[in-house]
């Protein structure tokens, strides 16, 4: 799970990871944890917090990488109405389990974070929306929950400040839609997790109509962070505008599999694929194929379009960075879910299995997406069984166009963006199981990967 600090390797929220220790309020204490909240409940405002957030430059860490304080910012402070703040802890992109990893070793800086954030939006009542599938996630943090109301740290007049907090954990039904901010909010109400229209949008009007924040697991982590050393310390570290560090979930086809944290735009591609402080280069003899930067949902990239841009620059691990050359030859950062696949991979496979998650979990509120989705993975079955025409290639991607940028919400895009970026680099592929249908449909034979086109 990263081994020692290096060049780049900034341990902020995993310092005390693997320590067990860190997971009961008191050693989570004899660590330094809460140590700093009654000096921010009793001499900072709520106002103050916001301003060192956007000093920092924290970007929201759940994959859409807008900055956090500026999001705070938004909420109608006018309102009469309760505010609120939801912690987004479905985390159901595939690739992504570094929020998993947070919450069950460091329970209680979650805790600390929700504290301090909801004190900074003015929110007396506040709740962690945690997948369906991390039940036993669930019981730890109602654990540290009960340990924190224990002492005095949840609960009325925190620490004698004044503040009156009350925090809940919410399990969901275990539907990726959820991870939709509007469909989270839906599933907390106790309805189907379908996503609303925008505007209004939650700093105006979200849980029970309510002014209402929400935020990823890790950007709510990082809060206390911020605040102990200072909006402009943490803005310094890292490459602007990619500040602080950032959680990377690393798995596939490499040896080091795990949860990383580095300096952003510190740390190189090539160094975090192949360094052994980090996933250590391909775990089965063969070279890597392609990446997945951010989580399924991104674009995908060819090795080398991963490590250095069109432009023959090395890439670096950064919202910018990545992004660079837009999706004709970049990606985006995503949540950090890398996920790296080597030669024996068939990206027809690949992408069907990709294909078959989106239809699966299309909520089918938007013509576009859930009559695509099913289209989409229909042909890839037919092409993935070696019944395809070449016709049915230029259909995927037409499908896809068709999909992105008409739905209510992200889900249209994570399921159009893969099919385009995966035909975009790995055409030749589609196209033999297309040329070479008796090789495709024999069990013996292995179609996971011509390199070379085929001639």
């Amino acid at each position: 799970m990263g081994r020692g600090p290096r060049m780049g390797q900034r341990r902020l929220l995993i310092e005390h990871a693997e320590n067990p220790e860190a997971r009961s309020l008191e050693g989570w204490r004899s660590l330094g944890g809460y140590a700093g909240l009654e000096s921010v409940l009793k001499s900072m405002t709520p106002e103050s917090i916001v301003d060192e957030l956007k000093t920092s430059g924290l970007r929201g860490r759940g994959g859409a990488g807008f900055p956090a304080g500026l999001k705070w910012s938004f909420l109608d402070r006018r309102s009469d109405k309760p505010r609120y703040l939801v912690c987004n802890a479905d985390e159901s992109e595939p690739g992504t389990f570094k929020d998993r990893y947070l919450m069950e070793r460091l329970p209680h800086q979650l805790i600390e974070g929700m504290i301090v954030s909801s004190f900074a939006i003015g929110a007396r009542r506040s709740y962690i929306y945690i997948r369906g599938e991390y039940r036993y996630i669930q019981r730890i943090l109602e654990r540290a929950i009960a340990e924190a109301y224990a002492a005095g740290l949840l609960g009325r007049n925190i620490l004698g400040s004044g503040f009156d907090f009350d925090l809940s954990v919410h399990p969901g039904a275990g539907a990726y839609i959820s991870g939709e901010e509007t469909a989270l909010l839906e599933g907390l109400e106790g309805k189907r997790g379908n996503p609303r229209l925008k505007p209004p949008f939650p700093a105006v009007a979200g849980l029970y109509g309510c002014p209402t924040i929400i935020n990823n697991v890790e950007t709510i982590a990082a809060v206390p962070y911020i605040l102990a050393m200072g909006g402009a310390a943490y803005a310094g570290i890292g490459v602007k505008p990619s500040t602080g560090t950032k959680l990377f979930s690393a798995s596939g086809h490499i040896k080091n599999p795990g949860v990383y944290e580095i300096e952003l735009g510190k740390v190189s591609c090539e160094e975090f694929l192949y360094s052994e402080e980090f996933c250590g280069g391909p775990s089965r003899g063969r070279p890597i194929k392609a990446i997945i930067a951010g989580g399924s949902s991104v674009p995908v990239l060819p090795l080398v379009l991963f490590l250095k841009t069109a432009a023959g620059a090395p890439r670096m691990l950064s919202y910018e960075s990545l992004a660079e050359g837009g999706f004709a030859t970049g990606t985006q950062l995503g949540s950090g879910g890398l996920i790296a696949m080597d030669e024996a991979t068939c990206m027809v496979r690949n992408l069907w299995n990709l294909s078959r998650f989106y239809r699966h979990e299309s909520c089918g509120q938007c013509s576009p997406c859930r009559e695509g989705t099913a289209w989409m993975e229909k042909l890839l079955a037919r092409l993935e069984a070696g019944e395809g025409k070449l016709s049915d290639i230029d259909l995927l991607v037409e499908i896809s166009k068709n999909i992105e940028g008409n739905t209510i919400c992200p889900l249209g895009e994570a399921a159009a963006w893969p099919v385009a970026s995966h035909i975009r680099h790995f055409r030749h592929e589609f196209e033999y199981h297309v040329a070479y249908p008796e090789r495709v449909r024999d069990p013996k034979h292995d179609v996971a990967a011509p390199v070379a086109r085929p001639s």
